[in-house]
């Protein structure tokens, strides 16, 4: 519900270029710059009711109209530091700044922040890396399981059972002794074609795989066919490597962005988007 007070919705920050959004925002909304002089802009649409909030598909039309006004930016402007979901900047009743002077405040106050970062983002994506092993494929599964395989063929069904589970145990050490074997060359490989990496814990296995290295990787848009050939050459070297690349994104997990930090609390409302799952310690798999 509107409360008739103007806010600013943020998507983005980029250069002061003149970039010129050519789509629209959530629900349609005009999209417009807000910056001063050649500093940072932010891609905005004007706004006047609190936090995008309501039943699930509406939540995820938005977030999807979100992100698509992030990937236009992305794929025009030199770079673009992406702003999560549900970020509103309002004006200052005790200063009686308007949105838009909070917002261009604080893009002054953060600009050399703000240019730096964005350099370092210039010509870069973000992308997915998964890398699991199927025990299914995995040799020194066979090898190791074979014996007793036949011994539980030839065994009543209530040993069977007991056997399986014995089974199931031996070939998940099995995997994951060859996982955290495999690891440390693994993720020395994929970091050589990065300029960042995020790694993340797998909450869920798919049956059958154990997750190696699951990783967000900040890489240079003309380094991203290396990497590709690089996981080609991991699971040629080991078949039973399960291998998901996924991307190429604007840099999501690395741009280190917060409209309003260092601003008065009341000139922005935020609701919080998913946060990352945590990371680990380097040289210890998940």
């Amino acid at each position: 519900m509107s409360d008739g007070t103007e806010k600013l919705y943020v998507y983005a920050i980029v250069p002061g270029d003149g970039l010129a959004p050519a789509v629209t925002g959530i629900d349609g909304s005009a999209l417009h710059m807000v910056g001063r002089d050649a500093g940072p802009k932010a891609v905005t649409h004007r706004h006047t009711g609190g936090p995008f909030d309501g039943p699930d598909d509406d939540v995820r039309r938005w977030v999807l109209e979100h992100s698509e006004v992030i990937d236009d930016v992305w794929k025009t402007a030199a770079a673009a530091l992406p702003v999560s979901f549900n970020v509103i900047v309002r004006s200052d009743t005790d200063t009686e700044a308007t949105a838009t002077e909070q917002l261009e405040g604080w893009l002054d106050d953060s600009a050399d922040t703000l240019n730096q970062r964005l350099t370092e983002l210039r010509d870069t994506s973000e992308l997915r890396v998964e890398l699991s092993l199927d025990r299914a494929l995995l040799e020194e599964v066979h090898d190791e399981v074979s014996g007793m395989k036949e011994e539980m063929d030839s065994r009543p069904a209530g040993v069977r059972r007991l056997l399986e589970k014995r089974l199931q145990k031996t070939e998940k050490e099995i995997v994951d002794r060859v996982a955290d074997s495999i690891y440390p060359e693994i993720r020395a490989r994929v970091a050589s074609h990065c300029l960042d990496i995020e790694e993340h814990r797998s909450t869920a296995r798919e049956p059958g795989l154990t997750p190696v290295l699951m990783a967000s990787c900040l890489v240079r848009n003309t380094d991203v066919t290396a990497l590709g050939a690089e996981l080609t050459a991991l699971q040629n070297q080991q078949p039973a490597l399960s291998i998901r690349f996924l991307g190429p994104w604007p840099p999501y997990s690395f741009a280190d962005v917060s409209v309003g930090d260092d601003r008065p609390r009341s000139g922005a409302d935020t609701e919080p988007s998913a946060a990352d799952a945590p990371t680990k310690p380097h040289g210890e798999r998940p």
